[in-house]
């Protein structure tokens, strides 16, 4: 009788086949990009000369990797510089850089609750959250995207530390989070507010600096803020800011900090060049946020459904799951690059193209990448 433990991987293989759901890398090249509306480069930095110089300066002078956890050789004075000027930033009373936007989510949720916790969490909150409140091992009550109501009901049921839990801006459809009314169903319940303002830094706020900035939560006592280094300051990486006691905290109790590598110093150089950039440069935060108004108008107005952005995401809703895989391909094919949400990525099951926009977008730019997504689109549009 043969042993084949990994059958079952077959199985899973056809299924997905069958329901149009499979995923494939696709390695890109550095010379012969299409147009991009796809990635989270919100401000076009990822390229910037100043950017991708600060990066080597880093590398240069510090090495290509940070040799090990933050706790034991990792941690370098270029790790506090970009926390001290994010801090800053954002308003916030101190920082902490993560290896990754992922690793910080775990890191807040987990640290920051237990047991005996109640977590309540908007059921359109991206997957690092889901798999945060899963390893904190606290209760967790899924509640209604964007309900403050629910949030404030959901706390009733529960006696002890509670916090809630939300994306400032969603990544699926590109909608902001009522953060004012939550925070304040928060501090009714005597809970913590936690806020991943992966999508909101960078685009929100007075120059970019954030979702909880443009709601007037920053460095609130109750306020804690999650981040990526990804997006808009065009790196990789992420933060959370706070308390400096909250800080303190997970130095001493996040897994994701304690055992993880720190980060390379060359993408903690790119994230500080960028953010310094962006404290020069302003515009680019209401720029980024123009050009997603301006897609979602003109795709609209040809007959297209689409989500009005709240920042620089515009969603646009494809037949099915199948057709939404078909349309990207056909974009990608004529020379322009865009999303593709299909379950399990998307909560209500409706498959999507998510279109980023880019403050360095031009306007010739704009109308081709409008052009093509209406050419290729599967049904006739008005």
């Amino acid at each position: 009788m043969s042993y084949a433990p990994f059958d079952w991987i077959d199985d899973e293989a056809r299924h997905r086949a069958g329901a149009g759901l499979v995923r494939t890398l696709r390695p890109r090249t550095a010379d012969t990009e299409p147009l991009d509306l796809a990635s989270n480069d919100y401000l076009g930095l990822t390229r910037n000369p100043e950017v991708t110089a600060a990066a080597a300066a880093a590398a240069r002078t510090w090495g290509a990797g940070s040799t090990g956890s933050r706790l034991v050789t990792g941690s370098t004075a270029l790790h506090a510089e970009l926390e001290n000027e994010l801090a800053a930033f954002c308003g916030f009373e101190a920082a902490l850089v993560f290896s990754s936007g992922y690793a910080a989510n775990l890191a807040a949720l987990t640290a920051l609750t237990g047991r005996d916790s109640l977590i309540v969490s908007d059921a359109g909150n991206h997957a690092s959250i889901v798999d945060g409140c899963r390893l904190s091992r606290a209760t967790t009550a899924v509640v209604p995207h964007a309900d403050p109501e629910a949030v404030r009901k959901a706390f009733r049921t529960h006696g002890g530390r509670a916090l809630a839990v939300t994306d400032s801006v969603f990544s699926v459809d590109g909608d902001a989070a009522p953060l004012a009314r939550l925070a304040e169903v928060c501090r009714e319940a005597g809970a913590a507010l936690l806020v991943d303002d992966a999508h909101g830094l960078g685009v929100l706020g007075e120059g970019g600096r954030g979702a909880p900035a443009a709601a007037g939560l920053a460095g609130g006592e109750g306020v804690v803020a999650t981040l990526t280094l990804s997006k808009s300051l065009g790196s990789q990486g992420g933060a959370v800011l706070g308390p400096a006691r909250v800080i303190g905290h997970l130095v001493n109790t996040a897994r994701t900090f304690i055992f993880d590598t720190g980060l390379a110093p060359a993408a903690v150089g790119a994230a500080l060049g960028a953010l310094r950039l962006l404290r020069r440069e302003p515009g680019r935060a209401a720029r980024a946020g123009a050009v997603a108004t301006e897609l979602y108008d003109r795709l609209t107005a040809a007959g297209l459904t689409a989500v009005r952005p709240d920042a620089a995401v515009v969603s646009v809703r494809a037949p099915s799951a199948e057709s939404a895989v078909r349309w990207a391909a056909d974009c990608r094919a004529a020379g322009l690059a865009v999303g593709c949400f299909r379950p399990p990525s998307v909560p209500d099951g409706i498959s999507r193209l998510r279109l980023t926009a880019r403050a360095d977008l031009t306007r010739e730019q704009i109308a081709t990448a409008v052009g093509t997504v209406l050419a290729t689109a599967p049904l006739p549009v008005s």
